[in-house]
């Protein structure tokens, strides 16, 4: 109702510069009642669509599953940089395309802002990708930096979680494209090695800064503030119960990404009970969340095995597997052809990480970017910097799902690889398979709940009854 039928940004009779000074609901970003939620272009599009249909819903609608639909595309083609072509990559993108837990944004026509947000994200992610690869070697390198920085802004005038494009840009720029470990980041810096890697990353750092400056300087340089059943834990006296609770959250999340069978619009006030003693069995939970995620980090920027994964075969030295067969991609096949090629000519200037390019990054580099992307876009929902106005919003996870389904995906390859016997490689295929139907299945259960109004608040009862 605020976003659109009672925002006056959406009436041709309003100038549609407004948009620019106001909040996604229309108020004034400067005025106490602020949200600070600046979203101008979610809210351009908002009046495109007004100004063509008016109120009809149909046309919303139709824009989110249409963003949607170029979201999914976008990230199987950026799988495909990660998994080569084959099945993985469409089972990544199936994974993101069925997922129960974009139902929100994309049946929810204000989840838009994070459908646009994802949008841009990936345009500015694809621009970086093509910048490494065409680094040192063609004047449009800089082009496309360029672009990725103007993309990355678009994002956050989206939704504001947009600008963490940029770090992730630099989490693939080391530990995808330039394969590098922790231990060895520093020594490169101190020698003098890759300063073309540190000058792109110092350019990341700085339009990322520039951005958020500004972004702060235009909300009037103050945070929002919300009332004690949008987010009854940052409004709590306990500093004990606070950080019980926001250190609880992520793994909840985490929960409904692995298994959305509770889904609700509406998980303010005590949906989620408070954590008020250290004697909280939920604790357990929060404790393995961490555990795993420290654990998946250690061993992936460790990295200390010699095999690696390559669309479902074993690498040995990247040559061949056990049984002798050899498990090459393409691209690498194509790597190769050029290292042969050009083998001559590498004293003219060709250097040899140029001929690697075209390699698939090893299961360790693509777990790192996988964590990267589920965790980093969600910082800013875990009230550790700034309060947020909500206790859990499925349609913040939208953005944070890419890595979730990276890491589902490269999960199962890895099974796929160290599984002896085919039946039970079969077996692994199959339950994928599976998971990807059910997700789907839920899916579709889950639109029946957003037909209308009544359907919409009788969903939330089980998750909600107090409100």
């Amino acid at each position: 109702s605020r976003a659109i039928k009672t925002n006056q940004d959406l009436l041709p009779e309003t100038p549609w510069t407004h948009i620019f000074y106001n909040d996604f609901w229309g108020t004034l970003l400067t005025h106490s009642g602020s949200h600070k939620s600046y979203r101008p272009f979610c809210t351009l599009s908002f009046r495109i669509n007004h100004s063509v249909g008016g109120m009809d819903p149909w046309g919303y609608h139709l824009v989110n599953i249409l963003l949607h639909a170029a979201v999914t595309g976008l990230f199987t083609n950026f799988s495909r940089i990660l998994f080569g072509d084959g099945y993985w990559t469409l089972i990544a993108g199936l994974l993101f395309a069925s997922h129960p837990i974009h139902t929100e944004a994309v049946a929810g026509i204000v989840g838009r802002a994070d459908i646009g947000a994802c949008l841009f994200f990936l345009l500015s992610l694809m621009c970086y990708v093509k910048h490494c690869s065409t680094r040192g070697s063609s004047p449009s390198t800089w082009g496309w930096i360029l672009g990725a920085g103007l993309c990355a802004g678009c994002s956050m005038l989206w939704k504001e979680q947009g600008v963490t494009v940029l770090a992730i840009s630099a989490v693939y720029d080391i530990f995808v494209f330039h394969q590098l470990k922790m231990h060895q980041i520093i020594p490169a810096l101190y020698k003098r090695q890759n300063l073309t890697l540190f000058f792109s990353i110092g350019l990341l750092t700085s339009w990322g800064t520039a951005l958020l400056g500004v972004r702060l300087y235009w909300m009037g340089n103050k945070p929002p503030s919300f009332s004690n059943s949008d987010n009854p834990a940052a409004d709590s006296d306990s500093f004990l119960t606070r950080t019980l609770t926001f250190f609880y959250l992520p793994a909840k999340n985490l929960w409904l990404l692995l298994c959305p069978d509770t889904l609700s619009f509406d998980w303010s006030m005590d949906a989620v009970p408070l954590l008020k003693a250290v004697s909280d069995w939920r604790n357990l939970h929060t404790v393995a969340f961490y555990a795993g995620l420290l654990l998946l980090a250690y061993f992936s920027l460790k990295g200390s095995s010699n095999e690696r994964e390559c669309n479902g075969k074993t690498v040995m030295n990247g040559k061949q597997n056990a049984n002798g067969h050899s498990c090459h991609s393409e691209m690498e096949y194509k790597t190769l052809e050029v290292k042969s090629s050009f083998a001559s000519k590498e004293e003219n200037g060709i250097k040899k990480h140029e001929m690697q390019k075209l390699q698939l990054p090893s299961t360790e580099n693509i777990v790192i970017l996988s964590l990267s992307l589920l965790i980093v876009p969600f910082v800013p929902a875990t009230n550790l910097f700034f309060y947020v106005g909500f206790v859990i919003a499925e349609r913040v996870l939208y953005v944070p799902s890419m890595g979730f389904c990276l890491l589902v995906t490269v999960g199962v390859r890895a099974l796929y690889v160290k599984a002896q016997k085919r039946f039970v490689k079969n077996l692994v295929f199959c339950s994928t398979a599976a998971l990807i139907v059910f997700y789907g299945l839920k899916t579709v259960v889950r639109n029946g709940d957003w037909q209308n109004e009544e359907m919409l608040y009788r969903s939330g009862i089980k998750v909600n009854p107090a409100k």
